[in-house]
């Protein structure tokens, strides 16, 4: 899926917040974004330079959470 910014850009963006020369909410307004897109591309781009997981939401663990629980008792799996 092609994004709506340069491939620069969120690089750019990222390296800016981690300098942390001024709060992320001033950051993602300079940049056009909102502080929850911010927080999110932070947090991608850590799990990528750590390799602790899925650094997007298409991995199967993301989409498919597996059993629900509810006061310890399994529920059936809803149909799709």
């Amino acid at each position: 899926m092609p994004t709506a910014y340069g491939a620069e850009f969120r690089p750019d963006v990222i390296d800016a917040a981690r300098k942390g020369e001024a709060p992320l909410a001033q950051i993602a307004k300079d940049f056009g974004l909102s502080v929850t897109t911010l927080k999110r591309w932070i947090a991608i781009a850590e799990r990528k330079e750590s390799g602790a997981g899925p650094a997007s939401g298409d991995s199967a663990e993301m989409r498919d959470p597996g059993p629900q629980h509810f006061f310890g008792r399994r529920l059936p799996r809803r149909s799709t």
